[in-house]
């Protein structure tokens, strides 16, 4: 009888070495057993390996879900302005509200739901079950925040209108604006799912959501938006924002009764003997304080960023069209790898975090880490940065020697708009390479003590944008010299909190090995 590897279970810790070693073993012994060829690999031996090097629970496999989970919605939203477009170009910008409410939604958002990297990651000091439950409470309390934000939404459409849509077709933009109220209750309870099940190693279920809202959407816009639409329907703009808000709120349901479904045959596996978890104050409690610093930064970030947009959107309707479609340029292709990779590292610098946190002792607050810790901790981050240079580099280049204005004017139907939209894109492109990198770098922090990223995301914003942001309202900026400044704070932004992360990243590094750092408390192990 063959010696069999060890099983890896949800609280092993991540260890890529050791579980190819397990795969060459399982590999080796089936062949041997069944082929009798003394472990000669075989076609099914080979797609035995592979299934474990792209396995979820690795970096590899995560990336990959992460991936195929962020390029669907990517692919929607530039459809959907190709679609507008085709209605009325003119109203292109008024999809955009989309964007700028989803922004005010990410202070939400990105508060509690952040927090899922180091609470809910942990797969060493949590039993699974304490896990699932901390997940359901997030998930809870973002659905009634969402809620709430769709009613103040609803009730403050008209100034939401006046503040994000320009004044040319501000009036007919109004219903569009009503519609896409709803989307805050849509976009935190699939935000939530998403953070909270990637963080338990289950990318599948934001793939489903990403899926179920990607095929749905491209259905029923072909039928009634597109130019091949039923001839019985007159396409309009509004039609589009009531088929995305209605597959957005479907899909999220339905990615949470997945999970919900898949957590209780999970807790029935286990040895614990716990099979129906709850929401709980206790996990609540345990959220909020790593939440604290999360919210705080995403605040003050978006609030800066909305004031920018606010500015940008009263220059002229053909310059905030096309900071739109800059914006799907970025959101939708420069951002999908960038994202992607962010999400992989965030969860694997999480598990790592968490197991040094338990063999160093989950009490010790002053825990001095050895240097082969701390380089095993970092590589799922300095994976990210490898592969996003690889990524981001080419795609830059290709837009701005080939894509940028063609890709604009494909968008828009607007000759003005891809010539402002080509010069956007031209002036600050090689900014959006120390975007990648610091991104991925910024990981390390948010997953293990988010009191630093909230010090490091301060220091930029505070030092750079809010004194450009304040600047700009003094001198008297118009749609003709406007990018001048813009591509100042937002370029400018990116390279100056690249060496900031940089800088923290260091001294966190260092206050670690030197045994300085006051780690945050592990609570609620058992709840």
């Amino acid at each position: 009888m063959s010696s069999q590897p060890k099983a890896y279970d949800d609280n092993t810790f991540d260890q890529p070495d050791e579980l190819l070693h397990q795969a060459d073993e399982l590999v080796y012994n089936h062949t041997a057993e069944n082929q009798g060829q003394g472990g000669k690999y075989s076609l099914r031996n080979f797609k035995m390996r592979i299934s474990f090097l792209w396995n979820r629970q690795r970096y590899e496999g995560a990336l990959f879900f992460n991936i195929c989970a962020f390029i669907l919605p990517a692919l929607y939203s530039t459809l959907s302005k190709l679609w507008i477009a085709n209605i009325d170009s003119s109203l292109v910008v008024t999809t955009d509200v989309y964007t700028y409410l989803g922004v005010i939604v990410e202070i939400i958002n990105e508060g509690l739901p952040r927090a899922s990297w180091l609470i809910i990651g942990d797969k060493s000091s949590r039993t699974l079950s304490s896990r699932i439950q901390l997940a359901y409470t997030l998930i809870t309390v973002q659905m009634f925040l969402g809620t709430l934000l769709s009613i103040i939404f609803l009730a403050a459409a008209s100034r939401l209108a006046d503040a994000f849509v320009p004044s040319t077709v501000r009036e007919a933009s109004l219903q569009y604006v009503r519609i896409s109220s709803f989307l805050a209750f849509s976009s935190a309870t699939e935000y939530s799912v998403s953070l909270a099940t990637r963080a338990l190693d289950r990318p599948d279920v934001p793939l489903l959501i990403s899926s179920l809202k990607f095929i749905i959407n491209i259905v029923l816009d072909l039928m009634f938006i597109s130019k091949v639409h039923i001839p019985s329907v007159t396409p309009t703009v509004n039609t589009q924002a009531i088929i995305r808000l209605c597959c957005d709120i479907a899909a999220s349901l339905a990615g949470l009764t997945y999970f919900i479904s898949r957590s209780r045959k999970q807790l029935q596996k286990t040895t614990t003997g716990v099979t129906k978890v709850r929401p709980s104050l206790s996990a609540l409690k345990i959220l909020a304080v790593p939440g604290a610093f999360t919210f705080t930064e995403s605040l003050v970030r978006n609030a800066l960023y909305l004031w920018l947009v606010h500015g940008i959107i009263s220059m002229s309707a053909d310059y905030a069209t096309a900071w739109g479609v800059f914006n799907t340029i970025r959101w939708g292709l420069v951002m999908v790898p960038v994202s992607a990779l962010e999400a992989s590292s965030l969860a694997f610098v999480g598990h790592r975090w968490g197991a040094w946190r338990r063999s160093a002792g989950v009490d010790d607050r002053k825990a001095k880490i050895g240097r082969t810790e701390l380089l095993g901790i970092l590589q799922p981050a300095f994976k990210s940065v490898g592969l996003a240079l690889l990524v981001e580099v080419p795609l830059c280049i290709f837009f701005s020697v080939w894509g940028a204005e063609s890709f604009a004017y494909w968008l828009s139907g607007s000759d003005t708009v891809a010539d402002i939209t080509g010069n956007m894109w031209k002036t600050i492109d090689w900014c959006y390479i120390f975007f990648a990198v610091s991104t991925q770098l910024a990981t390390i922090l948010l997953a293990t003590i988010p009191r630093w990223y909230l010090y490091q995301s301060l220091t930029s914003n505070l030092l750079w944008v809010l004194p450009w942001a304040i600047t700009i309202t003094k001198i008297g900026m118009n749609a003709d010299n406007a990018w001048r400044y813009h591509s100042i704070i937002f370029g400018g932004s990116f390279v100056v909190s690249f060496f900031i992360i940089v800088a923290v990243d260091l001294l966190w590094a260092w206050r670690l090995l030197r045994g300085k750092m006051t780690l945050p408390p592990v609570t609620g192990a058992e709840l």
